[in-house]
Formats: C-alpha cells, sequence, structure tokens
C-alpha cells in the first residue's frame, strides 16, 4: 500500500462517524415548519417529524429493541415509514423492509432470514402476517400500523397500536455514537432463480449515498430536479431501496414531502395537483398509469420533474409524458447499488445540439454521478474501451455498493468476482461517459450468432400509434437458436397485425438501427403484460406463458 503522510490527530478532536442520525440534523434546522403529508390525513412540520423519530426510538427500545437487532416493516408509503428510516438505525438497529408484493412464501423466507426480531404491521397486511405467524422463526413482538378508527388487531405478540405509543413515549432521545460501519437497512431483491437475496447497506453508505444525489439532482443544470423550494413525493415503493434513496435527500434539505400510501391512481393525481408536488420518480409501467387515470385527463402537469428508472424509458413515453407538461430524466440503478449509479445529464455540446439529439440522451441511462465508477467487461474478465461500441457487462465500483448477499457467501463473491461489482447488464459506455443499456444479460436475444437487444426493440415498437404497451423476449428457434416474440397492448379503439407491425419496423431496418433477421416472427395481442412486484415487466413469467400458448396451439399468435 501506497505509504503517504498521516498526521495524528489532538487528543480530544472528535472523530465524525457518518451517521443517519446526521441527516436529520438540517431539515428542521433549514424549514422547521415545512410539512410532511400522508395521503388527505395527515400533515405535521419537520419539528414534529423529528419528535415522533425520537418518540418511535423510546416505543422500540423500551420494548427490548437492543442495537443489532433486525426491525421489519411491512406498509405502504407512508410518514410512518419515513419515521422508521430513521427511528430504527439511529437506535443502532436494522431496518428491513419488506416487499409486501411478494408471496407469502417468499416473505417468510425473507423474515427468517433476515431474523427480523420486532414487526410493524400495516392493518391491511394483518391476514398475511397471521398466514405466516406461525412459520416465522425469530419475531418477538408486533407493532399495529392502522388509519382506522380501530386501534387493536389479531396479532400475535401485539405490543399495541402505533400512534397509541407515540402519544404515549417521551419527545426526546439521545441517540449514540457508534462505528459508521453498522448494517442500517436490508432488504430482499429477487432473481431469475431461487430464493430472494438480502441486501445490505451501512450507515456511510447510505450518507455518502444521500449527499452524492443531493449534489447529482440539485446542482447539475442540465438536470435541476430537486431543490428545497419543491414539493417532492415518492411513486417509488420504500420497501424498494428506500424509495431510491430520495426520501433521505428530500429530509436532509427540508423539502416538503408528501406520501401517497396505496398507489392509487386518482389519489396519485389528486395529491400532485393539491400539494403541488414537483419532483418524483417510479418505473414507466406507473408513470403510464398514472398518466392514463381518470383524473389526469385534461390535467397539465407543467412543471412535474420526474427520474425514470427501474426498466427503460423509450422516446415515446417520453414525448408522451412532455406533452402532459411532465419533464422526464433517465436514471439507472439497482438494489445492489443503492441505487443510484447514473442520470442523464446533459453537457454543452449535448444542449447546443438538435432536440431529438437531446431526447436521445435524456433517454439512456446517463453519466455515472459523483464517486461512481463505471466500465465495460468483455466475458474474459478484461475491460473494453469506452467507445460507444464494444458492448460487455457494466460493472461498477462506488463506496455504496453491497458488500454482498447477506448469509451468500457464494453469491456474494459471484458479485464481486474480481473486484468489481457485477450488474448482469449488457451496456456500452461512450466518449462522453453515457451508460447506453442493452439489455440484461440474460434477455439479450441470440439468433444466428448476432445479439439482439429487447430493450431497442421495445422503444422502436412503441413509436407505433397504436401500441400502448410492449414486451419483447426471445424464444427457441429450432434454426436460428433464438428469435424475437412481442406481447403488445393496443391503445383503445385501435388495430393491430403482424404485417403492421413488420411495415413499421422496416424504416429502422433501412436506417440501420436494427437488422432486417430482429423483426419478431411471431406476435401476441394481449390485455396484460406480466409485471414483477416493483412494476418491472416480468421476462421470466412472460417467456413461461408463452411457452404454454405455443403448447396449446393458441389461436391468437400471428405469425409474420
Amino acid at each position: 500500500m501506497l505509504q503517504t503522510r498521516i498526521i495524528k490527530p489532538a487528543a480530544n478532536a472528535y472523530t465524525y462517524p457518518l451517521l443517519i442520525k446526521r441527516l436529520l440534523m438540517s431539515g428542521s434546522r433549514y424549514e422547521k415548519t415545512r410539512e410532511i403529508v400522508y395521503r388527505d390525513k395527515v400533515r405535521h412540520s419537520y419539528a414534529t417529524f423529528n419528535e415522533r423519530v425520537a418518540r418511535l426510538a423510546n416505543v422500540l427500545t423500551e420494548a427490548g429493541v437492543k442495537a443489532g437487532d433486525t426491525v421489519a416493516v411491512m406498509d405502504w408509503d407512508s410518514h410512518r415509514y419515513l419515521e422508521c428510516m430513521f427511528a430504527i438505525p439511529m437506535i443502532g438497529a436494522v431496518l428491513h423492509t419488506i416487499n409486501v408484493r411478494l408471496s407469502p412464501d417468499q416473505i417468510l423466507y425473507t423474515m427468517n432470514h433476515a431474523e427480523d426480531r420486532f414487526v410493524l404491521v400495516n392493518s391491511e397486511f394483518v391476514p398475511l402476517y397471521n398466514g405466516i405467524a406461525a412459520q416465522l422463526t425469530t419475531v418477538d413482538k408486533t407493532l399495529l400500523l392502522t388509519d382506522a378508527p380501530e386501534k387493536t388487531a389479531d396479532l400475535p405478540n401485539l405490543l399495541g397500536e402505533y400512534e397509541t405509543l407515540l402519544a404515549a413515549a417521551s419527545p426526546t432521545y439521545a441517540f449514540p455514537d457508534f462505528d459508521e460501519d453498522s448494517v442500517a437497512t436490508t432488504f430482499y431483491t429477487t432473481g431469475t432463480t431461487g430464493n430472494p437475496k438480502g441486501v445490505y447497506f451501512t450507515h456511510r453508505q447510505l450518507v455518502l449515498h444521500t449527499l452524492s444525489m443531493a449534489a447529482t439532482i440539485g446542482a447539475l443544470d442540465s438536470i435541476r430536479l430537486m431543490g428545497t423550494d419543491d414539493v417532492y413525493m415518492p411513486i417509488t415503493p420504500m420497501f424498494h431501496v428506500h424509495a431510491w434513496g430520495v426520501p433521505y435527500v428530500a429530509t436532509m434539505l427540508g423539502v416538503k414531502q408528501v406520501y401517497p400510501g396505496r398507489y392509487e391512481p386518482d389519489m396519485l393525481c389528486r395529491l400532485i395537483k393539491e400539494e403541488k408536488v414537483t419532483f418524483s420518480h417510479c418505473v414507466p409501467t406507473i408513470l403510464q398509469m398514472v398518466m392514463n387515470a381518470p383524473n389526469a385527463q385534461g390535467h397539465d402537469f407543467g412543471g412535474l420533474k420526474m427520474i425514470i428508472g427501474g426498466s427503460a424509458l423509450n422516446r415515446t413515453l417520453y414525448e408522451t409524458a412532455k406533452s402532459r407538461g411532465i419533464q422526464l430524466t433517465a436514471a439507472y440503478g439497482m438494489s445492489e447499488t443503492c441505487p443510484l449509479i447514473s442520470v442523464a445529464h446533459l453537457n454543452e455540446e449535448l444542449r447546443a445540439g438538435s432536440e431529438d439529439e437531446r431526447i436521445t440522451y435524456r433517454i439512456k441511462a446517463g453519466v455515472p454521478v459523483p464517486l461512481v465508477e463505471a466500465a465495460i467487461m468483455g466475458a474474459d474478465g478484461q475491460l473494453l474501451p469506452a467507445d460507444g461500441e464494444a458492448q460487455g457487462e457494466l460493472v461498477l465500483r462506488a463506496p455504496w455498493l453491497t458488500f454482498g448477499y447477506f448469509n451468500e457467501p457464494e453469491k456474494s463473491e459471484e458479485l464481486w468476482e474480481g473486484g468489481w461489482l457485477h450488474t448482469g447488464d449488457v451496456a456500452t459506455v461512450d466518449g462522453m461517459g453515457f451508460i447506453d443499456i442493452r439489455d440484461r444479460i440474460k434477455d439479450v436475444i441470440k439468433t444466428g450468432g448476432e445479439w439482439i437487444s429487447s430493450l431497442e426493440l421495445e422503444d422502436l415498437i412503441s413509436r407505433h400509434p397504436a401500441v400502448r404497451e410492449v414486451a419483447v423476449v426471445g424464444v427457441p428457434d429450432p434454426q436460428w437458436g433464438e428469435r424475437p416474440f412481442a406481447l403488445v397492448i393496443v391503445r383503445d379503439g385501435q388495430s393491430l397485425d403482424a404485417k403492421g407491425l413488420k411495415e413499421h419496423l422496416k424504416p429502422f431496418v433501412e436506417q440501420g438501427h436494427i437488422n432486417k433477421w430482429a423483426i419478431p416472427n411471431q406476435i401476441a395481442l394481449v390485455t396484460e403484460i406480466p409485471k414483477t412486484s416493483v412494476g418491472k415487466l416480468d421476462k421470466k413469467r412472460i417467456r413461461v406463458d408463452i411457452a404454454q400458448w405455443q403448447a396449446a396451439g393458441s389461436a391468437f399468435l400471428s405469425a409474420l
């Protein structure tokens, strides 16, 4: 290791640990009277929020929660969840954000694997919890979260109801210092095979992620997504990478925050209008759901800025949103990356270009944010040139990437093989640093020795005026190995057949965007496309469905 100059600090110098409690200090200092809003039910100031965090810490401590214990939460996006994101790690415990959209068996697995000791349960999930309670191996106590007048529920080892307990607790708590490398949060990410895997993040990682995100979305002029005068509302579940980490940024800055609870399209639109929301983030399917909601019809969303992640942002969705007054910016990240890795920053050169060129770059995965190192790796483990042409696996280094999967040493070593975190995404990086995700490695379509990007095909197909949603996967083919297969949802009052889709794609072949063998051999017109628990296209399930349709000889398959 390089020998550098190290100066011994003064005997009484304070070694400042990067802890989540540091993020809580400044919000009320900047804007003590700013509001935190929950649906149409609750609103209170930052000063009250700080008191409620202290009250929750007292409730948990008196209930027997100790440093190192895991405390799980089953709730929709709420002011309560935000309080848990601070109070639980600030007493030295670990917050487990349970993905309530997983199957009961998967939830049971994650809770036992995480060794949850204490569980906060929304009244909506009491039947779900009771269905697995007898098989939980480590849980000692439960606590009820509810919006209903009834403040009790049939939960095993119930300590009490959240608001009742907080009201009786002290509004002050002396949050201690401890090692910044202590685990603060954990949650589980699902893959294509096997059980969900537990990722985890330390206090230091979450603080550094928060600082980098604040600089990215607040200081880069071509983005400028959220400053202190914005109004923020997540439309990404808080159980999914801490709502992409933005609530920590918003709290640090004292931004007005709006929490919508369960995602109901009309409620989301109502809150955007009434609370004057100016910044949010979500996956493409959720944005489409919001724009198609009855409450959104005829509404000008002018001034609303949104980060789109989780799935590729296609040009059609970008232009549709822009026509409704919504400025979209693509970003990239994963559960394992805390999640922010890159955002579509437009430098001076791009801003001076055409609108078409600006859109092209706004919908790419973007440029790595401060403190992130991104590279492209070939199958031989060697790094490839950042020339915009060489394709390989996107690999990463940053101070907030999960160090592994909890109690999964072999999978952790695979994740970090060669000292880089492996994303499983095929990408290019160009001379400006722009990451362009071409596909998931498992979703790339290999036909006749050539790679076809399902994401690129989805983007081009989505530009057909009759297409509302599309998903493309590879299906086995005896001659070519695989061929593209498209599932399409047609807009109301529109029609589309296989010949029409082929004619739509021909110009893109002639312009060199795709090769002629990228045109799908088969399409299926459907009314719904399977999604994962966080709103992404569920391509694993789509492949299974197609195989079953083909085996049954379904009549609605259309050959080109």
